[in-house]
Formats: structure tokens, sequence, C-alpha cells
């Protein structure tokens, strides 16, 4: 039997050629280790296939048949041919005569490897044109008869593995099937302590049932078992990037709250409970020796900006600058204007760096302080490349909406510094087990009030053919002296794409709103251009303002209090809580409607709970269940591993028994 890291060109199982080897190369495939873990993304049980349809069919279908006809023809509109072929049960006729027609289009080669006779298994959804059942596209594979191929492609769950170019089912089967059959106990040992899974099962038994369960029943313990697996590796990752930033050592970052005390007093409202509680854990984090990592997660609205200032005051009342990194200029200063608005009174130097600009300047000093204080520097993504030092050292990075920023970049701006402790703040309530799963290194604090004098915001659905009424609604609004957010998912009309496009609609609203004082505003525009467009709608120059998804985070308008977001069915959850954020920041009753296309009314379903809550945890928690973790939260921008069982990252208990197994791997490691 061969090793783990035995390539699977040396092992002579299968034949590969260049082709096949770099196709096997793309999908990672180098050893017999790799094979192993590439898992299938769906199977198909060929003990029994479904039943030949004689119609339509809402869910796909896996069917033996052979092929009686086929030709390539032209694709009428589509300026290129297309591949037909008529098939009927492999078994022969059924008693209707029923036949099927399967078609692929821009592929090419299918002509050259399919013909009459050949029997195959094809999955696809039946569908009818004109008088005839058609499957457009469907899987296939061309099934012979000799007993090899009986034994890893019929007659069994049948695994449908993830391809490139180059690779075909047939082949990475046999494999996986030679593999798999060659199996001993030795050759995959269980690395977690025993017991730890509730399956029952051993490492060797969750790899067989993986690839070739003897039942679909099989699968789910053995997702499971290797679900288990991914998440304490993942939380091992975490464990030992926590233990290795604590191992750097740090600075005590904190002398005194005399400037919080002062910027805390002269506020017109009282701070939350949550917000004094989370400055509270921050103090403790400056003035210990261990560098501090803390994510600071609320709600739209929780008022994280009021808690930054305070773990800023903090550090640059002991001396130290401060660095605040925000993903967009729009963002980075605004923060410029509510920061200096704020510290000018203390006597606290703020500048902005920004690609385009740099502002600042000498401000008094806070009267009874000394000229010993540190500066705050708020910029973007240029704070990174600036080659000045901080002068007094940079005592605290905050990092605002965290997920926009690459892992390296975070750690750019660390590294700019002296072991600076670091604040992470985002607006994207983060379900739970992603908080754990992927969070594993931070302290985490939230912010779970909201500060009292906001408005109440209605949310409705609505179509997007009734843009008409809305006008009406929008005119009522306007002659109240409200202000308008109308956004749309695209810039320019897509020949791809039915959604609505900022530039065209923006004219068209012109029409319908006649009196309003319009802007546009998307992400081709410069710098400059963007900061020109928001400081009019800011200033109440402008009353509408058309948008992409460019406005999603930080732009703070308190007389804005309608949104209308056209094909909202384009969204997910968190990203439309997140624009509905921008609206309901004063005291006016703001209105959010989410226009959807009339053809995609099952959007409607999805997006009730919008309709029914503002808790962006929960908005979270249904987005992480009808989206999975991978499009919820990317995990390119963690720096860490994507995940092959992501479905099981709402099972809170398993992603905390990951963690508890992690933490004992690690303390063993350092003792």
């Amino acid at each position: 039997m061969f090793s783990l890291d035995t390539r699977i060109d040396e092992t002579g199982l299968i034949k590969l050629d260049k082709k096949a080897r770099d196709g096997f190369e793309k999908l990672g495939l180098v050893t017999i280790g790799d094979a192993l873990a590439h898992y299938p993304r769906r199977y198909e049980d060929r003990t029994t296939f479904d039943v030949f349809p004689d119609g339509p069919m809402e869910t796909p279908v896996c069917l033996h048949v052979e092929v009686t006809d086929c030709q390539s023809r032209f694709a009428r509109g589509r300026g290129s041919r297309f591949f037909e072929a008529t098939v009927e049960p492999a078994s022969g006729p059924d008693v209707l005569g029923n036949k099927i027609v399967v078609r692929w289009f821009n592929l090419a080669y299918i002509h050259k490897i399919l013909a009459v006779g050949h029997r195959l298994v094809i999955y696809g959804k039946p569908k009818v044109s004109g008088k005839r059942i058609v499957i457009d596209q469907p899987d296939f594979e061309i099934i012979d008869n000799d007993p090899a191929s009986a034994d890893a492609h019929m007659g069994r769950i049948v695994p449908i593995y993830p391809l490139v170019s180059g690779v075909s089912q047939k082949p990475l089967r046999s494999l996986l099937f030679q593999l798999i059959a060659g199996l001993k106990d030795e050759n995959i040992p269980d690395w977690l302590p025993p017991g730890s899974s509730e399956t029952g099962l051993v490492r060797i038994q969750a790899i067989r049932s993986i690839h070739y369960p003897h039942s679909m029943e099989a699968l789910e313990p053995a997702k499971r078992y290797l679900a288990l697996e991914e998440f304490t590796q993942l939380q091992i990752i975490l464990q030992n990037r926590r233990a290795d930033h604590r191992a750097r050592g740090g600075k005590i970052h904190f002398r005194d709250r005399l400037l919080l005390k002062a910027f805390l007093d002269r506020l017109p409202y009282a701070p939350t409970n949550a917000q004094l509680r989370t400055m509270a854990e921050i103090r403790e984090d400056l003035s210990s020796a261990h560098p501090m990592v803390r994510l600071l997660q609320g709600d739209v609205g929780a008022g994280k900006t009021l808690v930054a200032a305070g773990a800023i005051l903090m550090v640059v009342e002991a001396g130290f600058d401060a660095a605040l990194m925000a993903p967009t200029q729009i963002l980075a200063e605004q923060h410029f204007l509510t920061f200096q608005k704020w510290f000018e009174p203390l006597g606290i130097e703020v500048k902005l760096k920004t690609g385009s600009k740099e502002a600042g300047g000498d401000l008094p000093l806070f009267s009874g302080s000394t000229p010993d204080h540190g500066t705050l520097l708020i910029g973007t993504h240029a704070l990174i490349h600036d080659d000045s030092e901080f002068v007094n050292g940079l005592g605290l990075a905050v990092i605002d909406e965290q997920h926009k920023f690459g892992v390296d970049q975070r750690q750019k701006l660390i590294q700019r510094g002296d072991s600076p402790d670091v604040l992470v703040m985002t607006a994207t309530p983060i379900p739970r087990t992603l908080a754990l799963a992927f969070y594993g290194d931070l302290d985490v604090s939230i912010l779970d009030e909201l500060p009292p004098g906001r408005g109440k915001i209605i949310t409705g659905i609505r179509k997007t053919t009734q843009s008409k009424q809305a006008a009406g609604f929008l005119k009522e609004q306007l002659v109240e002296g409200r202000q308008i957010y109308i956004v749309y998912p695209l810039i320019d009309e897509s020949e791809k794409s039915k959604a609505g496009a900022a530039s065209v609609e923006f004219e068209k609203w012109q029409i319908l709103l006649p009196e309003a004082d319009f802007a546009l505003i998307h992400g081709r525009l410069s710098a400059e251009e963007k900061d020109e467009v928001m400081t009019r709608f800011r200033n109440g120059e402008a009353n509408v303002l058309v948008s992409t998804t460019v406005i999603e985070v930080g732009v703070d308008v308190p007389n804005a209090n309608v949104m209308l977001i056209y094909n909202a069915e384009r969204f997910g959850l968190a990203q439309l809580h997140q624009l509905r954020g921008r609206i309901g920041r004063g005291e006016h009753k703001s209105f959010c409607v989410l226009m959807i296309d009339p053809e995609s009314e099952d959007a409607k379903a999805r997006l009730q709970i919008l309709t029914e809550t503002r808790d962006g945890f929960r908005i979270a928690d249904e987005d992480l269940r009808q989206r999975g973790s991978g499009e919820v939260l990317g995990t390119q921008q963690s720096g860490l591993p994507d995940l092959k069982f992501g479905e099981f990252i709402g099972d809170t208990a398993l992603v905390e028994q990951a963690k508890s197994i992690a933490e004992g791997i690690v303390a063993i490691k350092e003792t």
C-alpha cells in the first residue's frame, strides 16, 4: 500500500497523460493524501434510477439511458452550434415510448465522444420545449460494461467530484475507488482524541464512507466526523496565532482617564451600558503588558465609533499615537470630521491620510493637560504605505469594518508599531458560531444596545415595476424636507443581467421627480468626486442620492429617512441590513423599501425577516442558514483555509467542541 505522501502519478493505479496530470494538479491533487481529501460535491444513487419522466420536473433526475440518435445543430440566436442527442431508457423503450432530448451548448468536444449506442448516466432537470421533453446541459457519463467500471460507477451510491478542464469523473473516481479498497487502518490514523466524535466512527471509516457510502444515511455521520476534524484544525491555527501574538509581548498603553472623562462629560447624551462595559474591557487590555487583540461588534448604529474614541483617548493620554484605518475614503473622511469635532476641544491632534489627501493642523491643548499627548491618524489603506513613522510610537491600531481588509493589510498596519494594541470593529453582526470558528484568536466585545433617540424604520417589499407609485411617496417625503437614497446593484446596464443600473436609472428618476436635487455616486468615481457628492448630500444641497452599494458602510446623514433598494433579491440579508442602516439615524420615522423583480417572487419569502426585525444578529443567523458560511464570511479575508464542510458551521456544539479539542492540543504542544 502507498503512503499518503506518494504522488498519484507514481502509483500506477491510473494512466495519466500530461493533460490529465495538469488537471489533477489544478485540483490540488498531487499526492494520495490530496486525493483522499478531495471530497464529492454530491452523490447519485445508481442502485435504482429515477423513473423516466413524461413531463417537466421541479428537481433533477438521474437516468440510465441509451443514445438512439445524435447530431450537431445550429443554435438559433446563439451564433454557435450545439449538440443534441435523443435518449431512451437503457433497459429498452418504456411502454409509453417516452424519449428525452438532451442538449449541450458551447461544448464543442461532445460530438467527438458521443455516438448512437452509447449508454450514459445523465443528471439534470427535465423541461418542456415545444412538444419535446428536454434536459439542457446535463451532467453525463459514458458507462461501459466491463466489471471494473460496474464496481466503481454503477450499482451503488456513486460519488460526483468537483472537476476542472482536463479531468473527468471516471478516472478520478476509479483512482479513489482503488485507493479506498486498499486502505488499511494504519494508513489513516486517528489524530482526534479517542471518543471525540459522537458518531462513533474512527477516521478511516469516515474516509471510506465519504467517498463510497453503503447508503445515503451513512453520509451524515461521516461528514460530521470530518467536519469536527476540519473545525479543530481551524481552531489550532487560531490558537497558535493567538499564542504567537501574546508571546511577542506588549506595552502598557494606559495612564489615566482624564481625557476620557472630559470627553464623556461633554457628550449631549449618556453612553449605553454596553458602551461603558466595553470601554472598561478595553481599559483592562490597555493596562496589561499583553497586547490586546479585541473584536468589537455591534449592530448598525450601536455606537462602535464612540467606543473607539474612548480607547483612542486612553492611549493618546498615555503619550502614544493611534491609527484608525477605514476601508473607503468616504468613511475615512467621515471619521475625520467626527473625531475632529470630538477631539478639538480636548487638544488632541487629528490627521487624515488617504490615497489623495492629507489634513490636520495644530489644535489647542486640553486645559490642564501636558503637550506630550499622542496624535490620531485616520486613513484608508494608505496608512500601510505611509513612509513617515508615528512620532510617539503606534500604541493602538483601530481597524474599522475589518472584513473589508485582508489579513495581510491588517498585519502591515500592526507592524508599523512596536507591539501596538489592536481593536478591530465590524458593523456586520457575526453569528456566534462564525465568531467562534473564525475569530477564536480574538477577545470579543458585543454592543447589544442601541442608543436612545433613533427613529423607527418601517421596511416593506414591493416590485420593481412599481416605481411610479414609489415616486409619489418620495414626493411626500421631499415636501417634508427629508432626503432619500435610491440604491442599485450595478453601475451600468449589462447584457447578462436585467438588474437596474444606477447610471441609467439616475436619468429616469430626474424625470419622475423633477423638483428634486439629484446626485449620483458609484465605485468608478474618483475619490475626489465621491467626496464632493457626499459633501453635497450631507449639506442638503442634494436631497436624492442615486447610488450603488458604495454607501453600504459608514455614511451618516441623519436627515435621510427613505431608502429604495432595487433588485433586492440580488443581495444577501446582512448586506441589505447594512444598507438599511444608513437611514433611521435621526429622529424621523424612516422607510426602507425592498424592490424585487416580479419574476423573483420567491425572494419575498427570503427577505421577509427584514420586515420583521432590525436585530442584526437574528438577521445574520438567518443569512448564515440561507447562504452558508462561504458567502456570509469569506475565509480569504481572514487568512484561513476554505471550509469543505461549511454547512456544519451553524452547529454551535460542534464548533465549541472543536475549540475545546484544539485548546487541549495546543496546550500539550506548549508544555
